[in-house]
């Protein structure tokens, strides 16, 4: 049975189409024609404003305040001025210290481990891991962590998505890096840009910025927006993550947004499970940082491995003996 239609997953507030576009908006009014409702870039400082004006006319404008607690970006629907963080409203999405949204609706937390891969979403024909990357802090029993790249297995084939190591943040440059079966994407860097392989005319990935932000898109199977965002000198200040210059690494990582069309209802992955019909959240909901253990069954031994305790790719339910595992063609992605 297939768990959430497309209307369902990306439904919440103000439309499907507006709301898997909005990530990757840069400030101003996003695409689709909605000039009433725009994305405000923090771009490290708190309390970004922005004036807030009816292209209507029928209502006086005024100013709007990102929250606080919103990291890079706030969505902001005028002219009443209403605020929302993108990482809060809509399920499927991972933003910063890994932060998840369920299909259930509810945030958690998955920190996972550094330089590690674990599984995301793990289902017959489609299977997901993300790389980890982090920083110790002596302080903690844990390591901050977060989403360096994806690894995505569909068919019999393979796409890479990531944020490349930089030194120095420059927003003008790309520091994405993509890969479809172990051949570079190059996409030109221009809104609008599109590649698609003949191999697999279903996949495309679009830039929605010049650099940095794209979609990628599996026809019938899933919608992915990825931004590469950087640990910026106030990130690590205001969550102490200890990040300096000497470090020589800002630690670009994505913030994603995952829209899912056909899932089955065996999924599974720390996000995937959250879309099965006999999900049961037992996670404390009110506390502060909600957190999903049990990383050892979601861990894989590499980023395109689908060898995690909970993985369904291709059939597979046993990975001790490998039964049950069936072959995916590439016949519903042509």
């Amino acid at each position: 049975m297939a768990r959430w239609s497309s209307v369902v997953a990306c439904a919440v507030l103000v439309g499907a189409s507006l709301l898997c576009s909005m990530m990757a908006a840069a400030q101003g009014p996003l695409p689709g024609g909605n000039s009433n409702v725009h994305v405000i870039t923090i771009d490290g400082k708190r309390n970004s404003k922005f004036t807030c004006v009816d292209d209507k006319k029928k209502r006086p404008g005024c100013t709007a305040t990102c929250p606080n607690r919103c990291p890079k970006k706030c969505l902001v629907l005028c002219p009443t001025c209403k605020t929302f963080c993108l990482c809060d409203f809509y399920p499927g999405v991972s933003c910063g210290d890994p932060r998840f949204t369920g299909a259930d609706g509810n945030n958690f937390y998955f920190h996972g481990k550094k330089d590690q891969d674990f599984c995301i979403v793990s289902d017959a024909g489609l299977h997901i891991n993300a790389h980890f990357i982090g920083k110790r802090n002596p302080a903690m029993s844990r390591d901050f962590t977060w989403i360096q790249a994806l690894g995505i297995r569909f068919a019999h084939h393979h796409l890479y998505v990531g944020a490349a190591k930089t030194a120095r943040w420059d927003a003008a440059a790309d520091h994405l890096s993509i890969a479809f079966d172990d051949d570079a994407v190059a996409l030109p860097a221009a809104v609008g840009a599109r590649w698609s392989p003949p191999a697999a005319p279903g996949l495309s990935v679009t830039r929605t910025a010049q650099a940095n932000t794209v979609v990628v898109e599996l026809r019938g199977v899933f919608r992915i927006m990825a931004n590469v965002v950087p640990i910026t000198a106030e990130d690590s200040r205001v969550h102490n993550y200890g990040v300096t210059e000497e470090d020589g690494d800002t630690l670009a990582h994505l913030d994603l947004g995952f829209k899912f069309y056909d899932l089955t209802d065996d999924v599974h992955g720390v996000l995937g499970q959250t879309y099965r019909t006999d999900y049961v959240n037992t996670l404390n909901v009110t506390a502060k940082m909600p957190v999903m253990g049990g990383a050892d069954s979601f861990v894989s031994s590499g980023l395109f491995e689908t060898d995690c305790a909970v993985a369904r790719f291709g059939g597979r339910r046993d990975t001790s003996t490998g039964a049950g595992i069936s072959m995916v063609t590439d016949a519903k992605y042509l």
